[in-house]
């Protein structure tokens, strides 16, 4: 019985069914990006295969009308910066800070302000912390405006400053938000939707294309998700107007996970772009 047992555990060996031990998996992991879910062998190995770059992402909790929950940049941010990672194939993503500066509201209860200064501490911390356990690019983004560009791009030269002459480089890639927002939001404009900004159709609509598990969107409120009104510049409401201050600015109610698509593939697309061309010394 005890030749049976050996003759079968070496088949299984052979044909690979039986797993090997745990410090044979290095290969198997190659594919992980998301350093909070990586041990720390696998983010040496990775380090070691050239996944040498640190991608912070921050988020931020604030409200977005009634419609979304209070998470959505939390939730953005770590679906985008995981794709980033994936899309440059020499990066990790860190684990995505869920606060930001935010203004607050009794009468919208939904924010938790981290103050700009404090973030910058906060940062200028997190990317040491990356320097110290080997990675040689750091990368800064943000998906909320608070704190953008200011703190970000002061960290990054600080800290590019401090360890340029050892070949790290620190980095603020602003376009992800600033450049794909700008550029989506008069697309869609020309398509004949309307303009809109907090809690309305773009944020919304991505929220809407990432919530598989309809966490974060409330279907049953798009009918009737629409704010104060986004006016053009210099345009002011009627001196009669009374503020819906519902959360939403512009009119989110035309959301769609099609539209959300889009608007995730361009902002993939726009920070790859950016910071291959800064680790390209462009």
């Amino acid at each position: 019985m005890r030749c049976f047992h050996i003759a079968v555990v070496a088949l299984a060996l052979l044909s690979g069914v039986v797993a090997m031990p745990s410090a044979a998996r290095a290969d198997d992991s190659s594919g992980l990006v998301e350093f909070e879910l990586m041990t720390w062998a696998e983010v040496k190995a990775a380090q070691e295969a050239g996944k040498t770059t640190a991608l912070f992402y921050t988020g931020g909790t604030e409200q977005r009308g009634p419609q979304n929950a209070n998470g959505g940049h939390n939730m953005m941010s770590r679906a985008i910066v995981k794709a980033i990672a994936e899309k440059l194939g020499n990066a990790i993503a860190m684990p995505v800070l869920p606060f930001s500066p935010t203004s607050m509201s009794p009468d919208l209860p939904g924010s938790l302000d981290l103050p700009a200064e404090l973030l910058g501490q906060v940062l200028e911390q997190l990317a040491e912390d990356a320097i110290t356990i080997g990675f040689k690019n750091v990368v800064l983004m943000g998906d909320s405006g608070g704190g953008q560009p200011t703190v970000y791009s002061a960290v990054a030269e600080k800290l590019g400053n401090k360890y340029k002459a050892e070949g790290i480089r620190v980095f603020y890639a602003n376009e992800v938000y600033t450049k794909a927002n700008s550029e989506f939001s008069a697309t869609l404009v020309a398509e004949g939707y309307p303009r809109g900004a907090h809690g309305a159709l773009l944020d919304t609509s991505l929220m809407y294309y990432l919530d598989t598990d309809n966490k974060y969107v409330r279907r049953d409120l798009l009918p009737t998700a629409v704010g104060d009104p986004v006016l053009p510049r210099g345009e002011k409401p009627p001196a009669d107007y009374k503020p819906v201050n519902n959360g939403i600015t512009g009119d989110a109610r035309r959301s769609s996970p099609e539209i959300g698509k889009r608007f995730f593939d361009l902002k993939v697309a726009v920070a790859v772009n950016q910071i291959e061309g800064f680790l390209a010394g462009k």
